[in-house]
């Protein structure tokens, strides 16, 4: 059975993952008839408040609160390696932009955590495929713009398109349940929640995003 990395980045969408776009990766990967390995960093990020929109003061772990979506069934990343995997496919959500990386903060001068970005470069450098939903092309982009300068697309958002361009990456527009493939470089990506007004959208996208992925493993 094909193996499907799926880094999370919590559980939440202003501090964490997207909860919608993580499942319906998870679902999609499942009616591919692939295997979903759930993985992400053992870090701290300061919690937000889904009712308020607020930051608490409190402290969460990334690992501890992705586990909510994977049912504990979750690997720390730093233990994965691209031997273990066929692809790997990234939900958005803010976390992936402000706890797998800063380009929230920083934009295109943006760091990556260390294991998302080993496991992204070895994943690159096996010539695996790279999925990545609504922000979370900005985590490629920081990681592979410079050596790879790969196609991706987070909709249509102008500043943010700036900055992914200034990492060296090639930022396209796209619908909302349309999905942008970088066939050499063997990365899909799809707008998702970026964009969408409906969770049938998200659904939509992340659908041609895993099925094109799963369709460029060898």
């Amino acid at each position: 059975m094909k193996k499907i990395g799926v880094i999370l980045s919590g559980c939440g969408v202003r501090d964490g993952s997207e909860i919608h776009e993580a499942v319906l990766t998870l679902l999609a990967i499942d009616r591919c008839g692939a295997e979903a390995v759930c993985m992400a960093p053992n870090v701290e990020f300061p919690e937000t408040d889904h009712l308020t929109m607020q930051e608490t003061g409190a402290m969460r772990n990334v690992l501890v609160e992705s586990a909510r979506i994977a049912r504990g069934n979750i690997r720390d990343i730093k233990d994965v390696k691209a031997t273990d995997l066929d692809a790997v496919i990234l939900p958005g959500g803010f976390g992936a932009a402000k706890n797998l990386c800063d380009f929230a903060v920083k934009g295109a001068a943006a760091t990556v955590n260390p294991q998302v970005a080993r496991l992204l470069k070895e994943m690159a450098a096996a010539r695996k495929p790279i999925g990545a939903i609504c922000i979370a092309p900005v985590v490629i982009a920081a990681v592979l713009g410079k050596e790879l300068a790969p196609s991706v697309t987070i909709g249509n958002d102008a500043g943010t398109a700036a900055e992914i361009s200034k990492t060296g990456a090639v930022h396209q527009e796209c619908p909302v349940t349309g999905v942008i493939v970088d066939c050499e470089k063997m990365i899909v990506t799809t707008p998702a929640y970026m964009l969408a007004n409906r969770i049938s959208q998200v659904h939509e996208g992340i659908g041609k995003c895993v099925n094109d992925i799963v369709n460029m493993i060898s």
